[in-house]
């Protein structure tokens, strides 16, 4: 199968089974648990398009744009990366109308345990999706929010206590420790209490609310972990080949070298289980 490919397409699996991926290939979507210890081979075509315009781009920006894409499109600003500076009350929006669409809408701050307790944020509309991008074997959801800039300026306050990255290292060579979510949210709401107060008194009433959901489990399609990380790369080497040994996150864990499949959207890619 060849054709453009974008990140993983994933489902969270149901009563203890694990997450179920898919390929996006050109318009078709490859399944890929099915292939967990065969071999796969990627060819890279040396060709790229925009994931946002199409046109042909001979580099990658922000995980598969073109460069006048990745400084015009607000999907690429700085400010998603880090929504509390959030500057569209300035009138400084690249696109006002799709801030309105996507960062106007709820959000939720999260914990997860992937490589270890970290803080996070999302929209309501990509979980359970986020936290499988992001590798977690538990996540927590601890407020719902109006609007990004909301949860980033909680985000904030939190991450003076836990990290807010992912070691991405450390995630792909083992399973996830359990750990007690709900006891660290209540330690955390604790010693932030006053912060997170001063945020709130800024705000409407019901714009910042603290939520008591259940901590979801997420199990990933993983026979085997490597004791070393090598990381694959199609731009130094176009054909890569190995035994698919799991998926999580959105790498791949062959028996030669790991590989991010989302650094790699909007590559040509010739997608072959042998």
């Amino acid at each position: 199968m060849m054709g453009n490919i974008l990140k993983m397409q994933s489902t969270l699996g149901s009563s203890g089974q694990p997450v179920q991926y898919q390929l996006p290939v050109g318009e078709k979507l490859l399944p890929m648990n099915e292939g967990i210890g065969k071999t796969i081979k990627l060819s890279y075509q040396s060709e790229i398009n925009c994931i946002a315009c199409g046109r042909k781009t001979s580099k990658s920006f922000g995980q598969g744009h073109c460069f006048p894409c990745f400084r015009s499109l607000a999907s690429c600003d700085m400010c998603i990366m880090k929504p509390e500076t959030c500057h569209y009350a300035e009138g400084t929006c690249r696109q006002p109308e799709w801030g309105d669409a996507n960062c106007f809408i709820p959000h939720y701050v999260y914990l997860a345990n992937s490589s270890g307790i970290k803080v996070g944020i999302t929209r309501s509309t990509q979980i359970p999706t986020r936290w499988i991008d992001q590798g977690a074997a538990q996540a927590l959801p601890v407020f719902r929010v109006a609007n990004r800039l909301q949860s980033g300026q909680l985000e904030v306050v939190l991450k003076q206590h836990v990290s807010d990255r992912t070691d991405w290292r450390k995630m792909l060579k083992a399973d996830a420790e359990p750990m007690d979510l709900k006891s660290i949210r209540d330690q955390l709401l604790d010693e932030c209490s006053l912060q997170i107060a001063d945020i709130n008194s800024e705000y409407d009433q019901g714009d910042i609310e603290a939520v008591d959901e259940a901590v979801v489990d997420i199990r990933f399609p993983v026979s085997e972990y490597p004791e070393k990380i090598k990381s694959l790369n199609l731009d130094k080497q176009p054909e890569i080949e190995g035994q698919l040994m799991g998926i999580k996150g959105q790498y791949l864990i062959l028996d030669t070298g790991v590989l991010n499949i989302r650094k790699f959207s909007g590559y040509n890619i010739q997608v072959d289980f042998i």
